[in-house]
C-alpha cells in the first residue's frame, strides 16, 4: 500500500503526516484550514510525492489507506457527510484508519457506514504527544479486524513504534480514553497533595524526591510536575480541552459498561471545570493552576 490520504494536520497530525511523507509513500493531505496544509507542504524537505488536496474527496480518491486525525468522532462524521462527497470517492478495499481520540459508539457507527461501501475501518488513537509524533515513537491503540490491521501496519509504523491490537472496533478509543482518564486523575491528585505540602512548608522538590522514590510516583510526579509546574514552564503540548473530552469519553464508557466509577466520574468533572476556568488554549498540565488558585499557593 503506497497511496495514503491524511485528513487533519493539527499539532500531532502534521507531525504524523510528515513521518508518512518521509517514508516515501504517495501522500495527499487535507486540512479544514487550508493555510495549515500549505504550511505543512512548505516545511517538507522533499515534496515530490506529496500533494495538497482541494478537499477531503479529492484527498481520498485512489487512496489505499485513509488516515483521519481530527478532534472528535463527530468531526469524522462531518467529513463523511454527503456534502463532501467522500463516500463516493472512496474505493472498495480501502482501509480507513481513524487516529482521532474518538468515542466508541460513534466509531462503531462509522465502521458500519464504511463497511456498507466496502471500506474497512480501524480506530487507532495515539499516545506520546508531539515529541512521540515527531520521533515516530507513538503508541497506536487499534480496534478492528486483526487482519485489516496487519494490512495497514507498515503505514502505522511510520509514526508508531508500539502498535497494539486492543480488540474489536471501538476498543482502541476505549483504551485511549481510559488511559487519559488515569493521567487526569493522577495529575489532579498529585496537584492537591503537593499544594497541601507546600502550604505546610514542604518544598515541592523535597516532596517529589520522596514521592518519586516511593509508591506514590506516577508520570505526573516524575515528569510533568517537575518539568512544567515547579519550573512554571507550562509548554503547550496537549490541550486541556482535548483531555477534558477524552476523560468525558472514559466516564461515559464506564457508565455504559455498568461499572461503578466514582473516581473516573470525578476526574471528568474536574477536567470539565478546569477547562471551563482556563479556556481552550490551556495545556493539560495547567489544570494544576486551578488547584493553586483554590489553595492560594503556588507549587514552586
Amino acid at each position: 500500500m503506497t497511496h495514503v490520504a491524511f485528513l487533519g494536520l493539527g499539532d500531532i497530525g502534521a507531525l504524523m503526516a510528515r513521518r508518512v511523507a518521509a517514508a516515501g509513500l504517495d501522500l495527499a493531505v487535507w486540512n479544514r484550514t487550508p493555510a495549515r496544509a500549505e504550511r505543512f507542504m512548505a516545511a517538507l524537505p522533499d515534496r515530490s510525492r506529496v500533494r495538497v488536496a482541494g478537499g477531503p474527496a479529492d484527498a481520498v480518491r485512489g487512496a489505499d489507506v485513509v488516515i483521519s486525525c481530527v478532534s472528535t468522532s463527530s468531526d469524522v462524521v462531518d467529513i463523511l457527510g454527503p456534502e463532501h462527497g467522500v463516500a463516493a470517492a472512496l474505493s472498495k478495499g480501502t482501509v480507513w484508519v481513524d487516529c482521532t481520540s474518538g468515542d466508541p459508539p460513534t466509531c462503531r457507527l462509522l465502521a458500519a457506514q464504511l463497511a456498507a461501501i466496502g471500506v474497512s475501518f480501524v480506530d487507532a488513537p495515539v499516545s506520546g504527544g508531539t515529541a512521540g509524533a515527531e520521533q515516530g515513537t507513538l503508541t497506536v491503540m487499534c480496534g478492528g479486524d486483526a487482519a485489516v490491521l496487519e494490512r495497514v501496519r507498515p503505514v502505522l509504523a511510520t509514526f508508531g513504534s508500539k502498535i497494539v491490537h486492543c480488540g474489536p472496533v471501538g476498543a482502541g478509543d476505549a483504551v485511549k480514553a481510559v488511559n487519559n482518564a488515569l493521567l487526569a486523575a493522577a495529575l489532579w491528585a498529585a496537584g492537591e497533595g503537593l499544594a497541601a505540602l507546600r502550604k505546610a512548608g514542604v518544598a515541592p522538590d523535597v516532596a517529589l524526591d520522596v514521592i518519586n522514590a516511593s509508591s506514590g510516583r506516577s508520570n505526573a510526579t516524575m515528569n510533568l510536575i517537575p518539568q512544567r509546574v515547579v519550573t512554571r514552564a507550562f509548554p503547550r503540548t496537549f490541550r486541556l480541552a482535548l483531555l477534558d473530552k477524552d476523560v468525558a469519553i472514559a466516564a461515559a464508557f464506564a457508565r455504559e459498561q455498568h461499572v461503578p466509577s466514582p473516581m473516573l466520574q470525578l476526574a471528568a468533572e474536574m477536567m470539565r471545570l478546569a477547562h471551563a476556568t482556563l479556556g481552550d488554549a490551556a495545556d493539560h498540565v495547567e489544570a494544576i493552576k486551578v488547584i493553586e488558585q483554590w489553595s492560594h499557593v503556588e507549587i514552586a
